[in-house]
């Protein structure tokens, strides 16, 4: 299943109610499940970004979709990014090679 990285940045709403962040995270995942995704996992990060989750999607529209259902409660805003893993990019470089 193809894997997202997601940078997630708090809104001023996400920080005014940090001391839920956990919960925050918990109802994420089960978001996430219900649309056929999952959350690997999530790290607190210090940096230019105050969260990091990662996250397996059968396919873009599934991972867009938990996405856009994460952003539109308002707490973050999220930059993602497509991961390969190592099995992936060796077939990546096969195709690239002939």
């Amino acid at each position: 299943m193809p894997t997202y990285v997601t940078l997630l940045n708090w809104t001023d709403q996400g920080i005014r109610g940090y001391k839920d962040t956990t919960q925050r995270a918990e109802a994420f995942a089960a978001a996430a499940q219900k649309l056929g995704a999952k959350l690997l996992n999530i790290y607190w990060t210090v940096g230019p970004y105050d969260l990091v989750a990662v996250v397996e999607a059968p396919d873009e529209e599934t991972a867009t979709a938990v996405l856009l259902q994460l952003g539109g409660v308002g707490n973050v805003r999220t930059t993602t990014l497509r991961a390969f893993d190592r099995e992936e990019m060796g077939r990546i470089i096969a195709k690239a090679t002939g």
